[in-house]
């Protein structure tokens, strides 16, 4: 039986990637800066780590092949959003962007990394369709996802020889209720439900996408 970490795991996203790998039989270790719901259902939740810390998703990681005896693969979705124009706004906003999209993607990978070689596995990162086009307003955020991509893209290069396989996911925007409750009047017609990008996540780590690396795969529905 696999061992999935999945960060960012107590969110919508989160939440449904957990419940798709949970119904294949994955073990699933759900990791996230939030604390653990009391509802929450995966074989090991880890609230309160600080993903963007070194040493802090370090140790949570020894905590996961401690407790679960192994690690395979690794879903990076912790991450946030924030919407503001350069005139105007302030530097905080990149490197906040930067440290909750990018920096927590880079140091749970290097984390997951000593684990991964040892037997092989995958890495799938959430990145964003908006990242290739942005709007305005977007810059800080749209530039740390495209980070994302480039991590993703050159870490697939680093393992090829390793047997870790790592590819992205980019969505248009995902169906959640903060996002409709931050977006009332939006035309919903390409957004993603978070159940159907759980199933691209969970083909991504399977066997069947063994010959994928290097890939950065748009999640957007036909509006």
């Amino acid at each position: 039986m696999s061992v999935v970490i999945v960060t960012g795991g107590f969110g919508a996203l989160g939440r449904s990637v957990v419940a798709e790998l949970t119904k294949r039989g994955v073990t699933v270790a759900a990791v996230d800066v939030a604390p653990a719901p009391a509802d929450y259902h995966a074989a090991l939740t880890l609230g309160g780590v600080d993903l963007a810390d070194e040493a802090a998703v370090s140790a949570a990681y020894v905590t996961v092949v401690e407790q679960l005896g192994k690690l395979d693969g690794l879903v990076n979705i912790a991450g946030g959003f924030t919407w503001e124009p350069v005139e105007g706004g302030s530097i905080e906003s990149w490197d906040k962007m930067f440290r909750i999209n990018l920096r927590t993607a880079a140091a749970s990978s290097a984390a997951a990394l000593p684990y991964l070689t040892r037997n092989g596995g995958a890495i799938v990162n959430v990145g964003a369709a908006g990242a290739a086009q942005p709007g305005a307003g977007m810059a800080p955020y749209a530039a740390s996802k495209a980070g994302v991509r480039a991590l993703t893209e050159s870490l697939a290069e680093e393992l090829r020889t390793k047997n870790v396989r790592v590819n992205a996911v980019l969505p248009t925007i995902i169906d959640t209720l903060a996002n409709r409750a931050a977006m009332p009047d939006a035309d919903r017609s390409t957004w993603v439900r978070p159940e159907a990008a759980a199933k691209a996540i969970a083909f991504l780590l399977s066997d069947d996408a063994s010959a994928v690396t290097g890939a950065s795969l748009i999640l957007s529905l036909a509006g």
